[in-house]
């Protein structure tokens, strides 16, 4: 008999597929911390979205595919007039929640951005909402949102743990696919098996190359490329549900899996099963619509801005000491050549805050940089170095540092005084001082977008954990158009 054959018996499903469909599908959440926090976390998302419609760069992308298409029961997108169908809403909502890089970031060997899921989770549970009340039934409440985002969160997060996409070449954003095709698919009303099945998808796609994120090539992609997986998942989602079947050796099948043609050949590793530990961990871009990596180097910055303001001249060298990943993925050199390439820059977003005392999402744009010749002089007397502790202690699950130090230095040999900063404002560690400042975030992005009174009453109703978790998630969308 040859042995030149593959053996066409059909494997069970990989462990991996298993685990995430078993904990979106069985796992009760009953943390209150996570609750709370995912409340928190859909104000931001939504906030950031709402910053983001004044950007005609990122508007001119949203809206259905066809002009004037009309979608019984459609999904709206929040801020604007759109009704679409759930698969293109949760790429316009994907779109306006990252396009500024404002909104949540999780960091580990992976990072990313969980909120991203929220995209297909509003898209989803809009679209159902409406169409039970349509048949007279119960429509979805917005504790089932918080669910949905508290469990995408840990998927993402969790993969993230341990397994760096990005020093193969991958972008984070197939971990959005993954979690939200999970949610999306059970809140469809997918069973344990038809999750399993469409998870199978989302990892046969297998993943968008970082090219977009660095040097020389990042871009405005980046932007809606979360836009474009929480889409892709609704999708995969239907397409199940249809009565697609799954790929149950997705990631182990010898030479034709994802370990094999995309991970080196190496499983994935996980130091925990899904519980709430992401989303009561989560961080949150609270002060700088800036990369994560970068936050406490601005803030550092806007402390340093009263002792450099009057001396930008005089100055001969700025020192920054930060950690691995940062110098891996945002520190740069040379010409800056659009927004996106600028919100990735450590020495841009250290750059600005020192002259400007400040660093908002206009800071990025082309007229702005143009204007200030003075930035890239001072991006041209940074020096950056690594800390060892600092990139150690950025991968302690008890730390979850992100530590920047800078230092200013003039040419009749004085200095700056030295700030260094571990935890920036949006980390657990510093809660109690964030969380108001997010909720002034939140006002100050409805104030952009909608009148006083509507305003105050969705800011109002977001507060109130009880009263929002109660609301039908129809009702609390029809609040968010326009």
């Amino acid at each position: 008999m040859s042995t030149n054959v593959d053996l066409n018996k059909r494997p069970a499903p990989d462990q991996v597929l298993v685990d995430i469909a078993n904990y979106v599908c069985e796992a009760e959440i009953t943390s209150t911390e996570a609750f709370e926090t995912a409340r928190n976390c859909l104000m931001d998302t939504l906030g950031c979205g709402f910053l983001a419609l004044r950007f005609p760069e990122c508007t001119k992308l949203l809206g259905p595919l066809v002009e004037g298409t009309m979608v019984p029961n459609g999904a709206r997108v929040p801020g604007t007039q759109y009704r679409l169908d759930p698969v293109k809403a949760a790429w316009d909502i994907g779109c306006i929640i990252r396009w500024l890089d404002y909104n949540d970031t999780w960091l580990a060997a992976e990072w990313g951005h969980p909120s991203d899921n929220l995209g297909a989770i509003l898209a989803v549970a809009d679209y159902l909402s409406q169409c039970a009340v349509t048949k007279g039934e119960s429509p979805l409440l917005i504790r089932d949102v918080l669910t949905a985002m508290i469990k995408a969160h840990e998927i993402q997060g969790v993969l993230a743990l341990e397994n760096s996409f990005n020093r193969v070449g991958l972008c984070h954003v197939l971990l959005v696919r993954v979690a939200s095709t999970a949610v999306a698919t059970h809140m469809l009303g997918g069973s344990k098996e038809q999750v399993i099945a469409a998870l199978s998808q989302a990892w046969l796609d297998g993943s968008s190359l970082r090219t977009y994120r660095h040097a020389p090539n990042a871009g405005p992609r980046k932007s809606w490329a979360a836009g474009d997986a929480t889409s892709r998942a609704v999708r995969l989602a239907d397409l199940t549900l249809r009565g697609e079947i799954g790929y149950p050796g997705v990631l182990t099948a010898p030479t034709w899996g994802f370990y094999d043609v995309c991970f080196k050949g190496k499983h994935f590793s996980f130091p925990m099963s899904y519980g709430t530990y992401v989303m009561e961990n989560i961080l949150f871009k609270i002060s700088f619509p800036a990369e994560f990596h970068s936050q406490t180097a601005a803030e550092a910055a806007v402390q340093l801005h009263s002792q450099v303001k009057n001396r930008l001249g005089e100055i001969e060298k700025i020192v920054i000491h930060t950690h691995e990943s940062a110098i891996r993925i945002i520190s740069k050199v040379g010409p800056l050549n659009n927004p996106a390439d600028r919100d990735h820059c450590l020495q841009y977003m250290i750059a600005v805050p020192l002259v400007f005392g400040n660093l908002v999402a206009e800071h990025y744009e082309d007229s702005f940089h143009s204007a200030h010749p003075i930035i890239d002089e001072l991006r041209a007397k940074m020096e950056i170095h690594e800390n060892p502790t600092y990139t150690k202690e950025y991968l302690e699950p008890e730390k979850r540092s992100i530590a920047n130090a800078l230092q200013v230095y003039f040419k009749d040999g004085s200095c700056s005084d030295r700030v260094e900063i571990h935890y920036p404002v949006g980390h657990r560690r510093r809660r109690k001082e964030g969380i108001p400042l997010l909720e002034a975030k939140f006002k100050a992005n409805l104030a952009t977008r909608f009148p006083a009174s509507r305003a105050e009453a969705i800011f109002n109703l977001c507060k109130n954990q009880e009263r929002l978790e109660q609301t039908p998630v129809h009702e609390f969308m029809s609040m968010l158009t326009i």
